[in-house]
């Protein structure tokens, strides 16, 4: 026989289908419930079942010893204990062991007898108490001397029937009880599922639009912080999405110029080559070849620090511990080889912190080289790392320089900013954007001054700790 696989497109099973976290919060309200009130019923039916048939079997024997010690009565045919005259809820009869001869009223039934009766009446028992399942009736035999023995046998209808209608109230309420339970967990699952309601539909807007609103948050519980987190993460996405429409429109921009100047000259030197166009001067074309070169030297140091900026945005999984020293060290070392004349005046005190060795290098050379395009010839370029005592630590470059203007101050560490003094200089507007990009990174921060010897004085902080 062939078989069907009906899994659905998504390979799920129809069979196999999970509940909703509502409906696995309900069903677990309802089953432990459920399980409590099995579990009081079950106990509650027990208790009272033993007490009514330790009440049976103790009124029992209180009327069967009534029954032993009970006078003989003369009736027309022979003498009989009084309690035959009194015995009409139950079965009752006197019980010869030698002759096995039962004895017991005339208008009634004789009680069961079994050998354990018969072993009282001999003599072989003390006392017989059993259940006879044939006749339902709980069997009860006393002594009564002379090899007889006192036989009762009361009905265990009305107990089976006080126990039945216990198990059918304790049913009905402990179905109640599940019904309440089960709808108290739906209640409860709806309300405090609601914050994930809204964060699965904030999570689906975003994915459909794009939209990074955050979304209310009410309480302070567990999804209270967990609605908070998300909305950070949101904020964190917008923040990191807008840094990335403003770099590619910067980068857009400051692409623009020198790709229509380099096109403009290429366009030039092109048409200059072509069959019956005029010739350009030996010094025309040197020149516009000097402008091509200096245009790919922009756009090669503009492409590449672009390129950094977007490697610095990137999250780092693992940092290291950084000797501040060794990195200034290797950014003297580098700045020294393209600084011509220029001269540095270093003093530099242990300083240990966690983070990017590469990073960090790459900033404190950005800052090298800054002085370096600012400073004349033949000049210094002072450069210091000391702590503060408050748990940071400074580097600070200072040039001689024509410093910075009062109103460029707040925006020298902008991308792609560029004061009157530098846009004559070559260079990205990136370099100082770098520098802020990297201190931030790692927990600290940037300043620009004016330094006392009147150039820039530009400076990093960033926590750790003395080395």
């Amino acid at each position: 026989m062939s078989t069907v696989d009906v899994s659905d497109p998504r390979g799920q099973r129809w069979g196999t289908r999970r509940f909703s976290l509502r409906g696995r919060v309900t069903l677990l309200a309802a089953a432990c419930v459920a399980g409590a009130v099995a579990l009081v019923s079950l106990c509650a039916y027990l208790i009272v079942q033993s007490n009514l048939y330790q009440q049976l079997d103790d009124n029992l024997l209180a009327r069967a010893n009534a029954a032993v010690n009970s006078p003989q009565v003369q009736t027309q045919l022979q003498q009989v204990p009084g309690a035959f005259l009194a015995s009409a809820d139950l079965k009752i009869g006197q019980l010869n062991g030698w002759t096995e001869a039962l004895a017991y009223p005339q208008a009634g039934s004789p009680p069961p007898v079994s050998q354990s009766e018969l072993d009282v009446a001999t003599g072989r028992s003390a006392q017989s108490l059993r259940t006879d399942q044939k006749t339902d009736t709980r069997v009860i035999a006393l002594p009564m001397g002379h090899g007889e023995a006192m036989v009762l046998a009361l009905s265990m209808a009305p107990t089976q029937r006080t126990l039945n209608e216990l198990a059918v109230v304790l049913f009905l309420v402990g179905g109640a009880g599940i019904v309440v339970a089960a709808g108290a967990g739906t209640a409860v699952a709806r309300a405090g599922l609601r914050p994930v309601d809204r964060l699965t539909s904030a999570a689906e807007r975003v994915a459909a639009t794009g939209d990074l609103r955050p979304i209310p948050v009410s309480g302070d519980d567990e999804l209270a912080r967990l609605t908070h987190s998300f909305n950070t993460m949101l904020g964190t996405v917008a923040d990191s999405q807008e840094r990335q429409r403003r770099l590619v429109a910067d980068a857009g921009h400051e692409l623009r110029t020198p790709l229509t100047s380099l096109r403009t000259n290429l366009e030039l030197l092109l048409s200059a080559d072509r069959p019956g166009a005029p010739s350009l001067p030996a010094e025309d074309r040197a020149e516009i070849e000097t402008d091509i070169r200096g245009q790919l030297d922009e756009l090669t140091q503009l492409i590449g620090d672009l390129v950094e900026l977007a490697r610095q945005d990137e999250p780092r999984e693992q940092n290291e511990r950084v000797e501040l020293v060794e990195v200034v060290e290797r950014a003297l070392d580098r700045a020294r080889r393209r600084a011509g004349e220029i001269e540095f005046d270093v003093t530099l005190q242990p300083w240990v912190l966690t983070g990017d060795n590469s990073a960090l290098e790459r900033a404190v050379l950005n800052l090298l080289d800054n002085a370096v395009k600012f400073s004349p010839p033949g000049s210094r370029v002072r450069v210091v790392l000391r702590p503060l005592g408050d748990g940071t630590a400074v580097v600070e470059v200072a040039d001689a320089g024509p410093g910075i203007a009062e109103e460029d101050l707040p925006k020298v560490f902008d991308r792609f900013y560029r004061s009157a003094e530098a846009r004559t200089l070559p260079g990205s507007g990136l370099g100082l954007a770098i520098v802020q990009n990297a201190a931030e990174r790692h927990g600290g921060a940037v300043y620009a001054n004016r330094a006392p010897e009147g150039g820039a004085l530009l400076t990093i902080r960033l926590p750790g700790e003395p080395g």
